[in-house]
């Protein structure tokens, strides 16, 4: 309510001064100027009479204050009840009032307006200020720009005594009074950009952008256009002021418009576009001011009886020639500035090639494209990652990944197969990638993929490397371990006895003659200890390989092991009425030729899966099937119809749980290229199923 009663008193006593500012246009500010508003123009023959100019001039400052005052209406309209929304009204309706010299010309003689115009102007700058500090969320970000904001405060209230004169009747000087506008006007900024890039959301950002760039094209389009009325460049003339001051009052038009769309937070569409041709066409427009002044005064001295006609032909055909090259290349640079090079992907490639011809390791390969993307796009980040062991790794970075940063993958594919993912993350929160952004990744990654491709293979190739060479490793250590058991046997257990019999024969031989009772005696303690130690030495040949397999086969061996475990299971069920237990094997008529690890492997998981029924199952029935497939494995299955695997009276036997013996099966079929799987079968009971090669 107030600020629409504020609305309605400032409107009023602005529409009040449109005809006494339009009579001191054209008896006095024209003619003999009014300060610093309006300084005392020239006209030149055929040219605009002065009520035409005090007419337009009129026009264009009411122009300024109508998108000013619409701006204010729609945010008084569509957010009466957010604060943000009503102090965007507020500055609105202050600085569309105070800024155009209308009020200030034509408020001169009464008192009442003076004063209520120097007091619009400075709710204007406070209320401009307050909202670039406090904008979108109402906090001051960075929180000391409360402080700076209390000194603005102060000098512009300060201002209305000194009735908007206050550096004048202070004698500060010039540059002075520019540094503080310019500090002021730069700390406006730096607190969007900062608030942008360290406590907004997606949707805040996108507001704030909008803001930012209004704020920025006013302060550069307020910068540039008043040094154009200085007397080097502006020499009084009725004309050029008016185009002066309508091209100033164009470019502060756009602070309304943008805070409007950033405060209704409606349709707010992606402004980088717009950001993008507004840097190119102004610096397009600089550049052709710039070379048409610079030929015309250059050819202008040089001929000096040329006529201005043709040196002015000149320079147009010059920049005429000119225009379209530098367009295309100021958009090229603007592009890479905001976007990255997404419009030359081939340069990029190039790039990327020259890169791949030195020598690097995988490692380097992966990270060198994820760099290109990162560079080449303006990226904040880029990784490439790989299917390693059936787990997607990271295999190079570039850039620094931030949690608030979406991440966009897309997939690195060689000759139809997936071989990767290149993960991008967007430049800010809640920007996409645009279709130029996703072609270029597109082309990148087609020619890519090849790189990619040898990389992996490389990688592959180390890691079977590492692999053989710790397979290496663990060969020579278990020969080691096993020479040394050998070793300790013979040396701990052999060598003494073989050391006692010896020292027994020579007892023996002393009592032959003497006491041959007692010689008959020792031998026969001798015999029952070299039978000992033949037993010893058949145990130590036998873990070293089972002598069946040699003397049976592998099925013949497994059908003696069987007929061993059965006999006592037999025995106990005829003493006491218990379960028998029935085991058989079934396998081809000719197994092909095993390799002896091949062999001793299947013989031992098959015993140990037979122990472990006769110890732990309780069943009636145990199979062995062995089979080979089709892709030339040896299929060996143990089932049983006992308790099963993970009963209460029978241990879990999957993971890396279960005795010694259960994963010894695994580690004998791993350890030469196979798969054991131990499981629970639905209808009860256990199945021990390996998989091992032949080849």
């Amino acid at each position: 309510m107030i600020i629409g009663l504020f609305f309605v008193m400032t409107a009023t006593l602005y529409a009040s001064c449109i005809p006494v500012y339009y009579d001191m246009l054209v008896t006095q500010c024209i003619p003999d100027g009014c300060g610093v508003s309006i300084p005392a123009l020239t006209f030149e023959p055929d040219s605009l009479t002065v009520t035409e100019i005090a007419i337009l001039q009129v026009a264009i400052d009411c122009s300024l204050t109508l998108v000013f005052y619409s701006a204010a209406l729609i945010l008084l309209w569509k957010s009466a009840r957010e604060p943000m929304g009503l102090l965007a009204a507020l500055a609105m309706i202050a600085f569309g009032t105070s800024f155009p010299s209308l009020v200030v010309v034509g408020s001169e003689n009464w008192l009442f307006s003076q004063y209520w115009f120097f007091a619009v102007a400075a709710i204007g700058w406070i209320a401009i200020s307050l909202f670039c500090l406090l904008f979108p969320n109402g906090r001051f970000v960075p929180a000391w720009s409360k402080y700076v904001m209390a000194l603005i405060v102060f000098v512009d209230i300060a201002n209305i005594f000194f009735e908007g004169s206050l550096w004048q009747k202070l004698h500060f000087p010039l540059f002075v009074q520019f540094i503080w506008y310019l500090s002021t006007t730069l700390l406006l900024i730096y607190a969007q950009v900062h608030r942008f890039r360290r406590v907004s959301s997606p949707e805040q950002r996108q507001q704030t952008k909008w803001v930012v760039y209004g704020v920025t094209v006013c302060f550069f389009g307020f910068a540039v256009i008043s040094m154009l009325f200085s007397p080097a460049f502006y020499n009084g003339n009725a004309v050029y002021f008016l185009y002066l001051n309508a091209a100033l009052h164009l470019s502060l038009s756009a602070l309304p418009v943008t805070l409007t769309l950033a405060i209704l937070r409606r349709r707010l569409w992606d402004i980088n576009p717009l950001v993008n041709r507004t840097i190119v066409y102004g610096t397009l427009t600089a550049c052709i001011v710039l070379l048409y002044t610079g030929v015309v005064l250059y050819l202008g001295n040089l001929f000096v009886t040329w006529s201005n006609y043709v040196v002015s032909l000149i320079a147009t055909a010059l920049v005429a020639v000119l225009f379209a090259p530098l367009k295309e290349w100021l958009q090229r640079m603007v592009n890479r500035l905001m976007k990255g090079r997404h419009d030359d992907p081939y340069a990029v490639l190039l790039e990327l090639g020259s890169q791949m011809m030195q020598p690097l390791a995988p490692d380097a390969m992966l990270t060198a494209i994820a760099r290109q993307v990162q560079g080449a796009l303006r990226l904040p980040y880029a990784s490439i990652a790989m299917d390693i062991e059936g787990q997607e790794t990271m295999l190079a970075e570039a850039g620094e990944r931030k949690d608030e940063l979406e991440l966009h993958a897309y997939p690195i594919i060689y000759r139809g197969k997936t071989i990767g993912t290149l993960y991008a993350a967007c430049r800010s929160a809640g920007e996409t990638f645009s279709s130029e952004d996703h072609m270029f990744l597109e082309v990148l990654l087609q020619q890519a993929a090849p790189i990619v491709n040898n990389a992996d293979m490389l990688q592959g190739m180390r890691r079977l490397a590492e692999d053989l060479q710790e397979s290496r490793e663990k060969l020579v250590l278990a020969r080691e371990e096993e020479r040394r058991r050998i070793r300790n046997n013979l040396h701990d257990d052999l060598a003494p006895r073989l050391a006692a019999l010896a020292l027994n024969v020579a007892i023996a031989r002393k009592y032959v003659d003497k006491e041959p009772a007692a010689a008959v005696a020792k031998m026969d303690e001798l015999g029952q200890v070299i039978r000992s130690t033949i037993q010893d030495i058949r145990s130590l040949v036998n873990d070293l390989r089972p002598p069946a397999l040699d003397e049976l086969g592998l099925v013949g061996a497994i059908r003696t092991r069987m007929d061993e475990m059965v006999k006592p299971s037999q025995l106990s069920a005829d003493g006491i009425g218990a379960k028998r237990l029935h085991m058989q094997i079934s396998a081809p008529p000719v197994l092909p030729a095993l390799r002896a690890a091949v062999e001793v492997a299947v013989y031992r998981i098959v015993t140990e899966s037979m122990v472990n029924v006769v110890k732990h199952a309780d069943a009636t029935s145990c199979r062995v099937v062995l089979a080979v497939t089709e892709d030339n494995r040896l299929r060996v299955e143990v089932t049983d119809n006992g308790v099963g695997v993970g009963s209460t009276g029978r241990p879990a036997l999957t993971g890396t749980t279960g005795g010694i013996g259960l994963i010894s099966m695994r580690e004998r079929a791993a350890e030469i290229g196979g798969e054991c799987v131990i499981e629970r079968l639905d209808a009860g009971g256990t199945r021990v199923c390996a998989m091992l090669p032949l080849q």
